[in-house]
């Protein structure tokens, strides 16, 4: 096996496929790349058995085509190291891979590539192909809203749901629920509702890059997997049920109020400083055309944020945890945004203003 790569062409694909790579792992091997050649192609895997990807690109010169396995953090920093315009060559001498770039030579310990792991092949049972702009907004619209390391296991995820001429993304804490809904014109697909695990979700957010290309998205019974020019990425799905969130989102809202996204994110940041570490509580007095908010700490430090909205009703006192307010209001586009309250016990149901793709409730705190 050999081959010889510019460190640009070389760094990208490792760059890509190393988020997948387990560093603390029972598996030696799993600490590892797999690096193949094979028809003029340079083939690069990362996987934890969670999750794998696959990266690539042509090679250009002479090759020999083979495949071998090395550490993929020491390969990384020694790539990352070279200065950039440098030729790498590698190749493999026994037992070992010997890496020349300019006047260094590097030579790394290898394992077997018959003895790397492999997700099983399958069958895709729903496919679709969306553009990645469309895949980074259904992700970065909910993601912040997936539990960490919740014993209900199906909350450690995102639920990705089709139906007919809608995707949509699904994410809960059990204090929190973000939705996002896309429309779908190119086909009618079945309905399907699968969790995307806690890790497979941020990895494909990390590899969407800002540069709009298709996307091709396959799920099978128990793998989604992601087809780029630049990637394929699978991930093992979520085996549990994903709460009905329609129960959840509140219908019977009457208080609607409309404000500046800036202006409020603003005026909760500033509150938060003063809030209780632990809780985050803010309280909110809302009354004809203006929103107090209030915040206070055991040190009997106090915070009050004054923000015209545009609102006429009853007044309304209710309490909630300010860093999903900021999360919420993060993840928001429009620069005017509309809240949707009931009473003092009742969750919170916040959009984009006048765009119901995105929506967001949030539970009420006791203060």
């Amino acid at each position: 096996m050999k081959f010889t790569i510019s460190r640009e062409k070389f760094l990208q694909p490792l760059q890509l496929v190393s988020g997948a790579v387990e560093r603390r792992h029972t598996l030696p091997i799993l600490s590892n790349v797999l690096i193949k050649v094979s028809e003029g192609a340079l083939w690069l895997t990362g996987t934890d058995l969670e999750v794998e990807l696959i990266a690539s690109t042509q090679l250009e010169g002479d090759f020999e085509e083979g495949e071998i396995t090395v550490p993929a953090k020491k390969l990384f920093d020694i790539i990352r190291g070279i200065a950039d315009g440098t030729s790498i060559t590698f190749t493999l001498d026994t037992s070992k891979a010997l890496i020349r770039a300019g006047r260094g030579r590097y030579t790394l310990s290898t394992l077997s590539a018959g003895d790397y792991p492999n997700l099983e092949d399958w069958e895709g049972e729903v496919e679709f192909e969306v553009s990645s702009s469309d895949i980074k907004r259904l992700i970065n619209s909910t993601h912040f809203s997936m539990a960490q390391q919740d014993v209900r296991y199906y909350l450690n995820g995102m639920s990705l749901e089709t139906e007919e001429n809608i995707i949509r993304t699904v994410a809960t804490d059990g204090h929190r629920l973000a939705l996002c809904r896309l429309e779908y014109g190119a086909a009618s697909l079945p309905a399907r509702q699968v969790i995307i695990p806690r890790k497979g979700v941020l990895e494909i957010s990390r590899l969407i890059g800002d540069e709009d290309k298709s996307i091709k998205v396959q799920i099978g019974a128990n793998h989604i997997r992601l087809f780029s020019a630049d990637f394929i990425f699978t991930s093992k799905l979520v085996d549990g049920r994903f709460p009905d969130y329609r129960r959840v989102l509140p219908r019977d809202g009457d208080k609607n109020i409309t404000a500046s996204k800036a202006v409020l994110k603003d005026a909760f940041t500033r509150a938060a400083i003063l809030s209780n570490e632990k809780f985050r509580g803010v309280r909110l007095n809302l009354s004809n055309g203006e929103l107090k908010i209030t915040a206070n700490n055991p040190e009997q430090e106090e915070a009050e944020e004054i923000v015209d909205v545009n609102y006429s009703g009853d007044d309304l006192e209710i309490g909630f945890n300010v860093a999903y307010l900021i999360d919420v209001l993060n993840a928001l586009t429009t620069e005017e945004v509309q809240l949707t309250l009931s009473d003092s016990n009742s969750s919170a149901l916040i959009q984009n203003a006048g765009d119901d793709s995105a929506l967001y409730v949030i539970m009420p705190m006791r203060l």
